[in-house]
């Protein structure tokens, strides 16, 4: 952390890109920050001693240079000695009993050793097979114990607990950590996605500058840096402008009592170390911010690096470890309460959200499928992730909802998904920065969140949020390189504030959300699936019972047609024969019963034809409809009448299909325009085609009798009429075997008609003959029926 002691003044830049984005384009050599071994400085800070010792009797393996001066002994005498002999009396086996059990990496103070030197706090841990002591000169003011500060540490402590949000949490972190340690300034500094840090609270005197809400590069704390803190909790730099002292070990030669330990092999691992020497940039970095004195307490939410809490003091101001490790203390609470808010919020949120989602299946289950239950209940769809627009690509089509970018981006959009793989779900709040050609709906979808919901086709439900304008405040220029490429890395010298206006970012999807439209996410799979498996099943059964219907029919019809065909046959010879005997009245009876038979065999032939059609094998061959029409107009020549009919016949599209069965269909739309036609004095009949992406849609327009739109869906049915048997004949299958033909085909057939101004038949193809369904064969019959 860092700051000042000037109030800076105030520049002010606008940028559309993430200020570590910049950083990382504009900083020089910054791989040498990298890659400084920070962990192992092969020096100390010079306000303490330290001491390695190794093997079953603790001889001393290393120590820093000045040691020699509290064991009253020189180094070189000093390397190899057990610790027991080094530091001889009660006080000195009791120190090694200490060092005989000290734990790994955790420092822990031992107690309080007499040395030629004073009173020094003896702090051991153990690193690898060896055992580092480290001495520090007690204080002379301020002295406390970790007993003596229990009762404010409680205090503390329940003050922390106490804390009813984040900002109250962090307000009283500060407050509790300067009281306790006396600095000029403590702030709580949180990181965010890339590692920038924000000063999120503060408590000072007026020594330091305030720094709240200013903003720093992920620069100024390195990756390593942050990795240390991770391990190691706490920091001391008791004076940013000391001279370290070396590290040494035996066989140096003059009068330094060794060489230094990283000489000829790696440096001495001191990431656990409380005295470990720091990197000379941060050094460097503290007295351009006018600070003497920094101590930081790492802040963690589970093994990940929040935070710091960041002290600092005008002048240089040694910190007891009693008081230090009470801090570290307080650092460990917060981490706790803070991930207790933050999980009791959560919470919370996501219990919102769950009410919103059992609203929303409750939609989906009393709905025709999943799109319109979500569609017909907007406002939660869109509160379910607290989101402005909402848009689901599901079959092909796009439903959009609230307020989204264009039809065409949202498109755009699930093609960038599809093409980073299967990802169930996907979530940013910066959209540009993964597609730079999306910055013509930052206004709608600076955000997306998106769940994918088939692992075969590109479907998706996607949520919405506009870009959110906002300042931030840097301290400092985050622009500025800090160092020149090629040169050693440098710390910057300027803390002045710097005004950022942030463009194409929306607000950050919450964690409660994103899980939330996870499980969301996975009720829209199971009922897609549920629906899958449901239509399998009734398919499987339909398939089942139109075989067995088609059956039954076919028997019936066979079976029928010989009795209808006597019932006819005798009657009309009952009336040859006997009709001079017969009165008018029983001349009447027996030409019903004639109508009526053959009435009934038209119906049987129909029925016949129609289960003909669902069992007979289909060719496929290219078919010239131009040809094909034609002919099927000189076949109905006959029932025209020698009427005048103005004909228009486009030019037509070659297609791949049965030509029996296709002319069967043609068949009966252009005898039903001609039919339907014949009370017209101008009679008009058209056949034309439009070619679609993947069909060819062919139409018969007529301006004919016509029919009620409201009647459409019976048009095509077996043995539906829409007008009287007195106005028109027919027995009202002709439609239903065009339906047949044409979705054995593969396509589909529609009508549009208004009472006394025509109709138009609509019958499509598709260009792929490979969607042509294999059926078992059978003969064909080529009547045609009247509509």
């Amino acid at each position: 952390m860092v700051g000042n002691g000037v109030q800076p003044s105030t520049k002010t830049t606008i940028s559309a890109a993430t200020p570590a984005q910049r950083i990382l384009e504009d900083i020089g050599d910054t791989d040498s920050c990298a890659r400084e071994p920070i962990h192992r400085p092969g020096s100390i800070q010079p306000h303490g001693h330290l001491l390695v010792f190794g093997g079953g009797d603790l001889r001393l393996l290393q120590a820093s240079a000045h040691v020699g001066d509290l064991l009253g002994i020189t180094l070189e005498k000093a390397f190899g000695q057990p610790a027991d002999r080094l530091f001889p009396g009660e006080a000195g086996a009791e120190l090694c009993r200490g060092l005989a059990q000290v734990p790994l990496r955790e420092p822990v103070q031992l107690g309080v050793l007499q040395c030629p030197v004073g009173q020094l706090q003896t702090i051991a841990h153990r690193s690898g097979d060896a055992v580092i002591l480290e001495l520090e000169a007690v204080p002379t003011e301020g002295v406390r114990s970790l007993e003596s500060l229990y009762p404010h540490l409680r205090a503390s402590i329940q003050g922390l607990q106490a804390a009813a949000t984040l900002n109250e949490l962090m307000t009283r972190t500060a407050a509790e950590v300067r009281a306790l340690t006396g600095f000029d300034r403590v702030l709580v500094y949180r990181f965010d996605e890339q590692w920038n840090g924000t000063v999120i609270a503060e408590d000072r005197n007026e020594t330091l500058p305030a720094y709240l809400d200013l903003r720093f590069p992920a620069s100024d704390i390195p990756e390593q840096a942050r990795r240390l803190y991770t391990l190691n909790r706490l920091r001391l730099i008791v004076d940013a402008s000391y001279q370290p002292v070396p590290i040494l070990s035996p066989g140096g030669g003059g009068g330094g009592g060794g060489r230094a330990g990283g000489d000829g092999g790696e440096a001495l691992d001191l990431s656990f170390s409380v005295l470990r020497s720091v990197s000379p940039v941060h050094l460097a970095y503290m007295r351009n911010m006018g600070t003497a004195t920094s101590m930081s307490i790492s802040v963690l939410s589970g093994d990940r690096l929040w935070g710091l809490i960041s002290c600092h003091h005008a002048v240089p101001r040694p910190i007891p470890f009693s008081v230090r490790t009470a801090c570290d203390l307080i650092g460990q609470v917060l981490s706790i309460q803070m991930m207790a808010l933050d999980r009791s919020g959560e919470a919370e949120h996501r219990i919102a959200l769950k009410h919103v989602e059992t609203r929303l299946l409750a939609h989906m289950a009393a709905s025709e499928n999943f799109v319109a239950g979500l569609i017909g209940a907007p406002d939660d769809f869109l509160k379910l992730a607290d989101a402005q627009g909402a848009a689901i690509l599901f079959e092909g089509r796009c439903h959009r909802v609230g307020r989204t970018p264009s039809e065409d981006t949202v498109r755009r959009i699930a093609g960038h998904l599809g093409g980073r793989g299967h990802e169930e779900v996907f979530a940013t709040h910066a959209l540009s920065t993964l597609m730079p050609d999306a910055g013509d709906c930052i206004d709608t979808a600076s955000g997306v969140l998106a769940i994918s919901i088939s692992q075969l086709h590109p479907s998706y439900v996607l949520w919405f949020r506009p870009e959110l304008v906002r300042t931030v405040r840097w301290g400092g220029d985050p622009n500025k390189p800090s160092a020149v490429p090629g040169t050693p890395l440098s710390p910057r010298t300027s803390f002045e504030t710097w005004k950022e206006t942030v463009r194409w970012q929306a607000v950050p999807w919450r964690p409660s959300e994103i899980e939330t439209v996870r499980d969301f996410r996975n009720a829209i799979v199971g009922i897609v699936l549920r629906k899958a498996e449901e239509m399998a099943a009734l398919i499987v059964e339909l398939q089942r019972s139109n075989s067995e219907l088609t059956a039954f029919s076919y028997s019936v019809s066979h079976d029928l047609r010989a009795p209808f065909r006597h019932v006819t046959s005798y009657a009309e010879l009952l009336r040859a024969r006997a009709s001079e005997k017969l009165d008018g009245r029983e001349l009447h009876y027996l030409d019903t019963i004639i109508e009526a038979a053959a009435s009934a065999g038209q119906l049987v032939d129909g029925l016949l034809q129609f289960s003909h059609l669902g069992r007979a094998s289909l060719t496929h061959v290219a078919i010239d409809m131009n040809e094909l029409v034609a002919e099927v107009r000189r076949l109905l020549v006959t029932e025209a009448g020698g009427r005048d009919i103005r004909w228009s016949v486009e030019a037509l599209p070659e297609i791949q299909g049965d030509p029996t069965t296709i002319r069967l269909a043609f068949q009966n739309l252009l005898s039903n325009a001609i039919k339907y036609t014949r009370n017209r004095a101008d009679a008009a009949i058209a056949v034309g085609c439009r070619t679609a992406p993947d069909a060819f849609e062919f139409f018969v327009r007529d301006n004919g009798s016509g029919f009620d739109m409201a009647y459409v869906h019976k048009l095509f049915g077996v043995f539906q009429r829409l007008h009287r048997e007195e106005d028109f004949e027919g027995i009202g299958i002709g439609l239903a075997n065009v339906r047949r033909i044409v979705e054995r085909h593969g396509g589909r057939a529609w009508a549009e008609g208004e009472p006394g101004r025509g109709a138009t038949f609509h019958i499509s193809f598709p260009r792929s003959p490979g969607r042509l369904p294999v059926q078992p064969p059978s003969p064909i019959p080529t009547s045609v029926p009247p509509r």
